[in-house]
């Protein structure tokens, strides 16, 4: 390539910039390693020598004294290397190392003969291998999950029953993502309230579409399941902390994503304390026509699972699809007594046959407890809303259709039995 190429190229890529795919961590180390100071990965010539443990591959015991086989991060497996206990400032990575490595003596065929004597098989070292990579790929998701969040609540990733790493194919997302022949409309219209729950102006968003506040004082939901939640919207009046803006603040909890023990796949349980009546999540994906789903669905339909869920309120037009496109909600599992209750809500689009899929608890949930909704929810027609109301995740039937009956395995009493 010529100088004057060059020199033409470099004007036309000037503010131009490229993500790097190294991360934080990784550079840092790269630097350590070269003997490199930086300021802006605060490396010095003080912490040059510093060392973080990426994870821990093989352990060894002689004689009452511990050995661990250190990975270090930005460095090759072909530089592991040997180290006493006393090395390690890994408090919680050993915590992690030491449940793994009672699985891995669990599996070995030939167990220790004492306590103070430890030495692992070649399968055993392999396991341990495998699910520190494993810890590491959760980790990554779980910091990538975190990174883009816009929400209250942080997102943890667990998996302590099998060697399962990040799903594949699948774009962890905010917001909807628009599919193609759909056209999304934002509100051009907002209340005129500076207090929307004391003092609403002509009954503030909700009273322009004939329906009352859905919230209490305190942010909990009072309609009943089956009327639609009008939220204000970014054309209103009143400010980001008005109690008619729920849904839109996002998920105020911490929740885990954790691998279930009984072949369910993923879950989701709440790591807090959760209201009866609160809001929980959104279920995200991508918006696509009807006709989309139906193709979609018979591809889904062989392998026995589907992310479809019908936007039926007033009129069986549009679907959301989760299953590569998707929010904490695409890990939700069913269940034939749900904590979770779906209701329809509108913010900045008011096309009713686009509302937002938001899931509220249903009852007092514990702390550790898994959160769950029903995939073939039925409102009971209590009024001339609710009876327009049928919430259920790939409701696509039809004379054409042939349904592949899944298996229920939520566990209730009143279970069932099959999911569809």
């Amino acid at each position: 390539m010529s100088l004057a190429l060059e020199i033409k190229m470099a004007q036309h890529l000037k503010g131009c910039s490229v993500a790097c795919k190294v991360s934080w961590t990784d550079l840092q180390a790269l630097c350590r390693r070269a003997r490199v100071t930086c300021v802006e990965l605060a490396v010095t010539k003080s912490n040059f020598n510093d060392y973080e443990v990426e994870y821990i591959a093989d352990y060894i015991k002689t004689n009452g004294k511990e050995y661990f086989f250190v990975k270090w991060k930005g460095y090759p497996e072909s530089e592991n290397t040997w180290e006493p206990r006393k090395n390690l400032k890994c408090p919680k990575l050993l915590r992690l190392f030491k449940s793994d490595l009672d699985a891995a003596i669990r599996r070995q065929k030939k167990r220790p003969r004492t306590e103070d004597t430890v030495e692992l098989d070649q399968k055993s070292v392999g396991y341990l291998v495998q699910k520190g990579k494993q810890r590491q790929a959760l980790w990554r998701w779980e910091t990538q999950i975190n990174k883009s969040n816009r929400h209250k609540g942080r997102i943890y990733v667990q998996n302590e029953v099998d060697l399962e790493g990040p799903p594949r194919d699948f774009t962890y997302i905010e917001d909807y993502r628009v599919g193609e022949g759909v056209q999304v409309t934002t509100a051009a219209l907002g209340c005129e309230c500076k207090d929307c729950y004391n003092h609403p102006v002509a009954g503030c968003c909700p009273g322009l579409s004939q329906h009352r506040l859905a919230y209490t004082d305190t942010g909990l939901v009072r309609v009943r399941p089956g009327q639609p939640i009008y939220e204000c919207n970014s054309c209103c009046r009143c400010g980001p902390d008005c109690i008619n803006r729920i849904v839109q603040n996002g998920i105020q909890y911490d929740l885990c994503i954790f691998r279930t023990g009984n072949g369910r796949g993923w879950g989701v349980r709440t790591l807090e304390r959760i209201k009866r009546n609160s809001f929980v999540m959104e279920y995200l994906g991508e918006i696509i026509t009807t006709e989309e789903a139906e193709k979609r669905g018979e591809a889904y339909d062989s392998q026995g699972a589907t992310y479809l869920f019908d936007l039926d309120y007033v009129e069986d037009v549009f679907t959301v699809d989760a299953a590569f496109y998707g929010n904490v909600s695409h890990f939700v599992n069913h269940s034939c007594e749900p904590n979770l209750q779906v209701y329809n809500v509108f913010i900045d689009n008011l096309d009713e046959r686009l509302p937002r899929i938001a899931l509220f608890a249903n009852r007092y949930i514990k702390a550790g407890e898994e959160l769950t909704f029903d995939y073939k929810m039925q409102i009971d027609p209590v009024d001339a809303e609710s009876s327009k109301m049928d919430f259920s995740l790939a409701a696509l039937e039809g004379p054409s259709r042939k349904r592949m009956r899944v298996e229920c395995k939520c566990g209730v009493e009143s279970c069932r039995k099959y999911l569809f």
